[in-house]
């Protein structure tokens, strides 16, 4: 197992290039299993989360192959419609399966899924909707069970926005019988990409990048070309960082209009920021203040950046205030931030923090993705001695090269072996 060493104090300085959308390639490549043929990807992530799912679908008979840095997919031959615990508990993201396996295969067999320890996010939207589609389910042994000789179109209504209940439907749906109509679903940039990739296929999708998409069942669908987004979480991760270290750099490779919200935080708390069609300029303050946020939905502030914002109001002038109103349990990095010096009450969903003049090093353990990055954060303004980032294999699930590519903005940061 590996551990993230970090000395702090020194300004983030340089460019830096953001990888693909782990969030977007991931129900694309899942999205691979509704048509035979070679699909080519491009400009996906090398991460875990992403060797998970190739792992998941090699086991159903699923094709891949690496060719001048594109991914591959063939599932001509699928043998299985099975998607085992052994692989599934790893990652929740697994739910992604059952859509697509659904209505290709007119059986689903997926585990229960498993990732991080931030919340219920229960499946019972997904089971839901697929019910109402005409889908016979039933759980047994932890495993979702699903049958349908072939989906039916129907009017559904999400309780809640579901970015993984909206994708998952909405694959289920392109292949079926008729109309289907989401409503209140989910509108995050990364629903917007799959509906291309479905598009590109032959899909008939309307309505993406609002709360009500529409799905006109095709026959048949093919193989395509498509690349992913690149990954507004990871180019976020890098505009706090160098508001929180006071350093100036440029994010190459981004979609400025997908961080709006954020754009206009950091904004408040002092940053100076420029931006491109594909780029970001940010120079952090020589004195940040204190900003609330509070996270919704898209294009509201994202929870994937809660943890990320709330170390650099650890060290912003004055009281922010925190609200988190998507997962209930996403305050769990806040124990180890105070192990740095943070001053930070929780209120059931409310963060309260007040600012200090500065962080100290000390040990910490990542207890999911985002809180990982947060403490790589919190890190790199930390003074006196080292920071050691325990349990990365988080951290690794929805970064590629985070250390490489923060060394090469002049942070002192490495990886060593536990």
């Amino acid at each position: 197992m590996d551990k993230i060493i970090i000395k702090g104090g020194k300004p983030l300085s340089g460019m830096v290039n953001i990888s693909g959308a782990k969030n977007a390639a991931l129900p694309i490549i899942a999205a691979c299993l509704l048509a035979g043929g070679w699909h080519r990807l491009k400009r996906i992530p090398q991460l875990r989360d992403i060797r998970t799912i190739k792992s998941i679908m090699s086991e159903l008979g699923t094709d891949f192959r690496e060719e001048d840095g594109e991914l591959e997919v063939n599932s001509d031959n699928l043998k299985s419609y099975k998607a085992p615990y052994e692989l599934v508990k790893t990652m929740r993201a697994s739910i992604l399966l059952l859509g697509p396996l659904l209505a290709r295969c007119g059986k689903a067999k997926i585990s229960l899924p498993g990732g991080c320890a931030i919340g219920a996010r229960p499946v019972n939207l997904h089971l839901k909707a697929l019910v109402a589609m005409g889908a016979d389910i039933y759980l047994d042994h932890g495993y979702i069970n699903a049958e349908a000789n072939r989906l039916a179109g129907a009017e559904i209504f999400f309780d809640i926005p579901t970015v993984t209940g909206t994708e998952n439907i909405m694959m289920a749906a392109v292949t079926a019988r008729g109309r289907t109509v989401l409503r209140n679903a989910a509108n995050e940039p990364e629903v917007g990409d799959l509906a291309r990739m479905l598009r590109a296929m032959g899909a008939d999708i309307e309505g993406d990048g609002t709360d009500t998409i529409v799905i006109n069942g095709v026959d048949g669908l093919k193989a395509c070309q498509h690349e992913i987004i690149p990954d507004r979480i990871e180019a976020g991760t890098f505009m706090i960082g160098a508001a929180i270290t006071g350093g100036n750099i440029k994010i190459d490779g981004c979609q400025p209009g997908h961080l709006t919200s954020l754009i206009e935080k950091l904004r408040l708390a002092g940053a100076q920021i420029d931006t491109g069609d594909e780029s970001i300029r940010i120079q952090g303050p020589a004195h940040i203040e204190s900003v609330d946020i509070k996270t919704m939905p898209y294009p509201g502030f994202p929870t994937d950046l809660q943890a990320q914002f709330m170390s650099l109001m650890a060290v912003a002038d004055g009281w922010s205030m925190i609200r988190e109103t998507i997962f209930e349990n996403r305050f769990i990095h806040v124990s180890e931030l105070r192990r740095m010096g943070a001053d930070i009450e929780i209120n059931g969903s409310q963060a309260l923090i007040k600012g200090k003049d500065r962080l100290f090093s000390a040990p910490v353990m990542a207890t999911d993705l985002r809180a990982s990055a947060s403490l790589v954060l919190a890190g790199l303004v930390a003074e006196e001695g080292r920071t050691e980032v325990h349990r990365i294999y988080h951290l690794d699930r929805g970064y590629e090269a985070i250390e490489e590519k923060f060394r090469g903005l002049g942070a002192t940061i490495w990886r060593e072996r536990e």
